[in-house]
């Protein structure tokens, strides 16, 4: 009898697998090269060094920034908690005003409440029912203390984008530092912020085929130059704004992902798009769902669908042979609480309830998709 078949894996926003290039551009740094990069005296750590500087230089070509921007850290989450609490100390003589939105990921938004309960000011943003900002207001909530604007590139939840290019020249007239959340966006949609776009922009590895437990931090060093106090202290590594041993495996894994979804970049976001559409207009039209934000513009791999009179959590439990989803962000699945982003676009809680998040990547198939509506949805 032949083993049962793995699930169809629907949860690329969530965490992807390792690329085999990724895994094999790696491996050799375990043990082979096992040297530590600050280790300046000898071969084995030159050769630790080198594997460093060579994935700076393909982690900055995928985003269109120099080498020396970019401060490695262990994923999205510490690169934010040092973009925003790292500004708000080095700023905090010109002001303790932060802006950011309800929609964003809970990295963000528990971070400034951090800072809000040591005394900053905290201006958090509406969004419409398709989970859009709306720029003047936004523009309206700049204040002459305001020091950082914290909004995301693309929602982890729906894809939906924000207007990042308009967002950067807001705060560049009002003269304040714009940080990103661009953890979705990169290596799914084209980034380049050589000459304009967000001061500071967090990344990480294991959403675009890279290893967990490695990213970076971009920090933008003219027009303006940005200037962040460290969260940890100890060796001054990364410049002094991330002290600590570099993780030179993963490093290596983050740059050689890097290199692959730039070079994909061309084919891949159209592929995915036209995947996620065709999932949705399935869902739609032979189970009645309704896209969540299907009238904004979106990343390509993510979509968030609702299927009234139904819990989302029970249909995911029914389908989990065959389909592996889920309902809100990763990091939030724990919460018993409705999405705190479909809730802001202001979903009932019924409606959030009834909401899953369907995503898909580089090593979805056609082939795969198709086998969910020949094999399952039985009994729905």
């Amino acid at each position: 009898m032949p083993p049962p078949k793995a699930p169809i894996y629907l949860d690329y926003a969530a965490t992807t697998p390792v690329d085999p290039a990724v895994l094999e551009a790696m491996l050799p740094y375990f043990r082979q090269h096992f040297g530590n990069a600050s280790s300046r005296n000898h071969a084995y750590g030159w050769v630790a060094a080198e594997a460093v500087a060579l994935a700076r230089e393909q982690c900055a070509a995928l985003i269109d920034v120099s080498p020396e921007e970019l401060v490695f850290t262990s994923g999205a989450t510490e690169s934010l908690n040092l973009a925003i609490k790292g500004a708000a100390a080095r700023y905090a003589t010109k002001g303790r005003h932060i802006i950011t939105c309800a929609t964003e990921h809970r990295a963000v938004l528990d971070t400034c409440a951090h800072l809000q309960r040591q005394g900053a000011e905290l201006t958090v943003l509406g969004v419409d029912a398709w989970g859009g900002l709306d720029l003047t207001e936004l523009e309206a909530a700049i204040r002459p203390d305001t020091i950082l604007l914290a909004l995301m590139w693309g929602n982890n939840e729906t894809g939906v984008l924000h207007p990042v290019q308009k967002i950067s020249a807001l705060a560049q007239k009002h003269n304040v530092i714009y940080c990103c959340d661009a953890t979705q966006a990169v290596g799914k949609v084209t980034i380049s912020l050589r000459d304009s776009g967000p001061d500071l922009l967090a990344l990480s590895a294991h959403k675009f085929g890279g290893p967990k437990g490695c990213g970076a931090l971009f920090v933008r060093r003219r027009q303006p130059r940005v200037q962040l106090e460290a969260l940890l202290d100890g060796g001054g590594h990364e410049r002094g704004l991330r002290s600590g041993t570099l993780n030179v495996p993963g490093i290596v894994g983050l740059g050689k992902a890097a290199e692959l979804a730039l070079a994909r970049l061309p084919t891949d976001g159209p592929r995915l798009a036209a995947l996620r559409d065709s999932l949705e207009a399935h869902m739609v039209r032979h189970f009645g769902a309704v896209v969540n934000s299907g009238a904004a513009p979106r990343l390509p791999h993510i979509s968030n669908l609702r299927f009234p009179g139904h819990k989302a959590e029970s249909l995911l439990s029914s389908w989990s042979a065959v389909l592996a989803a889920s309902t809100a962000s990763a990091c939030s699945s724990a919460s018993l609480e409705p999405s705190h982003v479909l809730t802001a676009m202001g979903l009932s809680r019924p409606d959030a309830d009834a909401s899953l998040r369907l995503s898909v990547g580089h090593e979805t198939t056609e082939e795969g998709v198709g086998e969910i509506w020949s094999n399952f949805f039985q009994g729905f």
